[in-house]
């Protein structure tokens, strides 16, 4: 054979390659829901998920809705209709949220991915697959984005290997507390609104020490000083109010009072709820 006549095995780049990834916590929580809520006989939950390409090439997800399936050794089969209808709700509400990929529950990609990936490919250009730990095999919840590329053979496709990309957790400090708790094996009770104002005063406090001992630091000559940290410095403690002690502990003792209020006011709330449930079902009864 010649050499200009040989066969090349090769892989096939996407035409647009995605560089990296970002996910919301809201996608996270919504799949950890629907594992929670799957029928008895499913092993795992398979979902489209939603949002936006960035102009930097990240794919930015920000919802997902799952999409019942059924699965065996050999082949998935996905509600497409079921599918099309939800995407068709969805972006009434939501019209700049686009496919961007899917997701399924499980440690990475299984055999039958593969297939489910293909269908998302006719849905849109490179789709993004995203991974749940579900099970904490590794001792948390795992999350992982695979995009594929494809492997040919001459003019013959023959397979699609997924290559794993950089994913960010977008998330404030609020968000972040919650996954925090949500990604844990085994967790004792979660944390009321007081508990929750300790850990982050707690957290405030050990950033404090830290800027103090840098600037101490700084000042005996210990380390470098660095103008970028100098300058974030300086514009966090002008940001802060002038505030007395005297007026900053009112401040916080009367919004520590607003939040027992709230606590007091909710637990009537839910005590008179309970009552009247309970004088309905007996009325009911007579």
């Amino acid at each position: 054979m010649a050499a200009g006549d040989r066969t090349v095995l090769q892989f096939n780049s996407p035409s647009s390659a995605i560089l990296s990834a970002k996910v919301h916590p809201l996608v996270i929580f919504n799949i950890c829901d629907c594992y929670v809520r799957r029928p008895d006989q499913a092993e795992r939950v398979i979902g489209t998920l939603l949002g936006s390409v960035l102009p930097d090439g990240t794919v930015d997800i920000r919802n997902s809705y799952a999409v019942p399936h059924t699965e065996s050794a050999e082949q998935v089969a996905l509600d497409i209709e079921y599918h099309h209808n939800m995407l068709v709700s969805h972006q009434k509400v939501n019209p700049k949220e686009v496919i961007v990929g899917w997701y399924s529950t499980g440690l990475g990609v299984t055999g039958g991915s593969a297939l489910i990936q293909d269908f998302y490919s006719r849905e849109v250009p490179n789709p993004i697959h995203l991974t749940v730990d579900t099970g904490f095999r590794n001792g948390e919840g795992t999350v992982k984005a695979f995009v594929s590329v494809n492997l040919s053979l001459g003019d013959r496709q023959l397979a699609a290997q997924f290559q794993e990309i950089p994913l960010d957790l977008c998330m404030v400090e609020a968000e972040r507390v919650g996954f925090d708790i949500l990604k844990k094996t085994a967790v004792d009770k979660l944390p009321n609104d007081l508990e929750g104002m300790e850990v982050t005063m707690g957290r405030l406090l050990a950033l404090i020490d830290d800027v103090y001992k840098y600037v101490d630091d700084v000042v005996e000559g210990r380390v470098p000083a660095d103008n970028n940290i100098g300058r974030f410095i300086a514009e966090t403690v002008a940001s802060l109010p002038k505030l007395s002690p005297p007026a900053f502990d009112k401040l916080m003792n009367d919004s520590l009072q607003d939040q027992l209020l709230l606590l007091y006011l909710s637990s009537i709330a839910r005590t008179q709820l309970g009552l009247a449930e309970k004088l309905n079902t007996a009325a009911q009864i007579l």
